[in-house]
């Protein structure tokens, strides 16, 4: 028996799930619905995969509908940041569990409004942590559950988005805190997520600090740069900062094509004005047992990857990963790859810096040792195929913990959305008092309590 999903949202997050179904998955999941409010966006996944044809297209508006006469199991949320809460609360109330995007959403009050849903509706709720799954942080997981380096104390943790990859928030929807939470929620939510994981604990407090300090208008005019057009697809040169739709053939059809229905401008100049999100972020986050986490995003590195340090009471850990290790305009295949951690980037590194990744662990009075990473095919080196299995076939037994629910896409968009808080109140903030969501295990209810 397969489960039949209906997808709200049909912008570039959604292919990864609507591959699985039609790929990997099809014995388990059918498609029954694409919900979009563009309807060149849902058109342009009908019409690319052939089993899609007969799918029922419609607007959010119709979300109710479609779940009751399309008899909708589960709806995938892969909608913009803002509305993830909007669609999560509305399919549960409407009779389906959820598969959601991390994050789960942006802000305290919408996180609110999905706990009362899922404690009113006892329906379930699945974020999808990928991160979790990709081979070098399952074995930095699997080194601290083995208790090779003790109880772990303090981590530091470092990630450097680059010149293409971390660019790209400035230019879309992304840029505009109301929509995304800003980096802190949208992107950060992986790398808290993978510290809350890794630790097996829960944030209790942040003091946040950032700006915006590179991109913007206000900042590039302090450097003396000149304004760059307006939008990036246009003819003639373009400067390294442009994104020309017309330069991916997916892009120009999921966005370009697609504006005369909505609007949405996808390459806006990230040096223009009414830009409301932070490029650069630190944080010093508490957690329940002791712990303390140091952690730094950076928006405009010239290369990308992250820093893990655990050091623990018998040893320390480390991980160093780079994705990508200059930016280079177009890859080999003529094609500007964004995010070089999910599309595997060709071509050589010229510098001394070179991609790869290493994971060193060392006890007290001990010489170093280096992990093996074994890597697996495919985007996030084999882990999106793994944590796609468990969304639609089910996870199976798993020490590590990998598969996601509500409460762990809670407690990753808490340290977010408490950072932003502190970054507006200029102290530390409460985690659980800013939240107002339960952040721990509570005790099963009977399920007839719970409908």
């Amino acid at each position: 028996m397969t489960t039949r999903y209906a997808l709200i949202g049909s912008g570039h997050r959604a292919q990864m799930y609507l591959d699985a179904i039609a790929g990997p998955h099809a014995d388990v999941a059918e498609l029954v619905a694409l919900i979009d409010v563009n309807p060149s966006r849902r058109e342009f996944h009908r019409d690319r995969v052939p089993t899609f044809a007969g799918v029922r297209l419609g607007g959010p508006e119709e979300l109710e509908v479609i779940v009751e006469q399309e008899q909708v199991d589960r709806v995938i949320v892969t909608s913009v940041d803002r509305l993830h809460a909007e669609h999560v609360v509305r399919s549960l109330d409407a009779g389906a569990d959820v598969v959601v995007e991390k994050p789960l959403t942006i802000d305290a009050e919408s996180a609110q409004s999905i706990q009362a849903a899922i404690d009113r509706t006892g329906r379930s709720v699945v974020v999808t942590f990928n991160y979790r799954y990709s081979p070098r942080n399952t074995a930095l997981k699997q080194v601290v559950a083995s208790g090779e380096i003790g109880e772990v104390v303090s981590a530091t943790f470092e990630w450097v988005l680059d010149t293409q990859h971390g660019a790209d928030y400035f230019r879309r929807w992304h840029r505009d805190k109301t929509s995304s939470g800003g980096l802190f929620v949208h992107k950060a939510a992986h790398h808290f997520d993978l510290v809350n994981w890794w630790l097996d604990d829960v944030p209790t407090r942040v003091y946040a600090r950032g700006g915006l300090r590179f991109y913007g208008a206000d900042a590039a005019r302090e450097r003396g740069r000149e304004e760059l057009p307006a939008r990036g697809t246009h003819d003639g040169s373009h400067d390294p900062f442009e994104l020309d739709l017309r330069s991916d053939e997916r892009l120009e059809a999921l966005y370009l094509r697609a504006e005369e229905h909505d609007g949405y401008l996808r390459d806006r100049s990230v040096f223009d004005a009414g830009i409301s999100i932070e490029d650069n972020l630190t944080a010093i986050v508490d957690y329940a047992r002791g712990a303390v986490l140091t952690y730094a995003l950076n928006a405009h590195s010239p290369w990308e990857g992250y820093r893990v340090a655990l050091n623990g009471t018998a040893g320390r850990a480390e991980l160093e990963v780079v994705e990508r290790a200059e930016v280079i305009a177009r890859d080999e295949d003529g094609r500007a790859h964004v995010d070089p951690s999910a599309v595997a980037v060709t071509g050589e590194d010229s510098g001394v810096r070179e991609r790869g990744e290493r994971l060193v662990v060392q006890t007290h009075f001990g010489p170093a040792r280096e992990v093996e990473i074994v890597t697996g095919e495919g985007g996030h080196g084999g882990g999106d195929a793994l944590l796609l299995r468990d969304v639609f076939v089910g996870p199976d037994e798993d020490p590590l913990g990998r598969a996601s629910d509500h409460l762990d896409g809670m407690r990753a968009i808490a340290v977010g959305i408490s950072g932003n808080a502190s970054l507006a109140g200029g102290a530390p903030v409460d985690v659980a008092a800013t939240m107002g969501v339960p952040l721990e295990e509570r005790d099963p209810q009977p399920e007839a309590a719970l409908r």
